[in-house]
């Protein structure tokens, strides 16, 4: 009887390795719009290259979720996740911000991109070397990056052939590539649990979210963009200031 049973359970093992293949498939998706957007950038549809950005970044943020809940992370997951971010999250990036936004600089234009695209290469093989499960990444994480790109690009469209605008663009550019690289703390997305607490406020919120970035996805996503980007250095300077304004000071202390 008790060899039927193992007998039984032993097929159930099948199924279990095919769940593998759904976060590789999301992956595989992420590479599709990282090269879409090089190509979209070649022909000049900036736009659809900003939003086939923005759909990797979805779908980045989806493999890993799936991997975690069907408990299916594997080290060839975590390398082909990793080269499909240098691409999607680096060079298609670089690529576009080079060639919408940096043109009118020249060679300092090419030069401030590839700082871009190295120093989230950089983010992406520190972030391979953390350990697992960390509530705050250590820098902002390189989608984080290529979605502000893309962002703005998707918010102003017209391709910018003004110098000043570009040296504008060069030192967002430049801001954005110190943050990958930094010691400042940014709170992990892996944190948000729809399950938790009122999970029916939390369905509305995120429906009320979705329908804000289908009617008003120009505005909306360079809010949000720009708002993550910012929320690390903010909490670094409130760490800072805390503990001075908690201080007594002189006056307080004296008898």
């Amino acid at each position: 009887m008790e060899q039927k049973q193992l007998s039984l359970g032993l097929p159930r093992k099948a199924p279990r390795r095919s769940v593998f293949i759904l976060p590789s498939a999301f992956t595989v998706g992420n590479i599709f719009c990282g090269f879409f957007a090089l190509i979209s950038t070649m022909h000049g549809n900036y736009d659809e290259a900003a939003k086939a950005v923005g759909i990797a970044i979805v779908l980045d943020g989806l493999d890993g979720r799936l991997a975690r809940m069907a408990n299916a992370t594997s080290e060839f997951g975590l390398q082909l996740d990793s080269l499909a971010d240098v691409i999607s999250f680096g060079l298609a990036p670089a690529i576009l911000m080079a060639a919408w936004g940096l043109a009118p600089l020249g060679d300092y234009g090419i030069f401030t991109a590839f700082v871009f695209l190295i120093c989230g290469t950089m983010r992406l093989a520190r972030f391979n070397t953390q350990a697992a499960g960390l509530k705050q990444f250590i820098g902002m994480a390189i989608p984080a990056g290529a979605g502000m790109v893309a962002a703005v690009v998707h918010f102003v469209k017209t391709p910018v052939s003004d110098p000043v605008k570009a040296n504008l663009l060069a030192i967002l550019v430049l801001v954005l590539s110190f943050l990958m690289i930094s010691r400042i703390r940014y709170f992990s997305l892996k944190q948000l649990h729809l399950g938790r607490g009122k999970s029916h406020l939390n369905i509305l919120l995120l429906s009320v979210l979705l329908a804000l970035i289908y009617f008003y996805s120009q505005i909306v996503l360079l809010v949000l963009a720009c708002g993550y980007a910012a929320s690390g250095p903010l909490a670094r300077l409130f760490q800072w200031v805390r503990p001075r304004l908690s201080e007594p000071s002189a006056e307080t202390r004296q008898p």
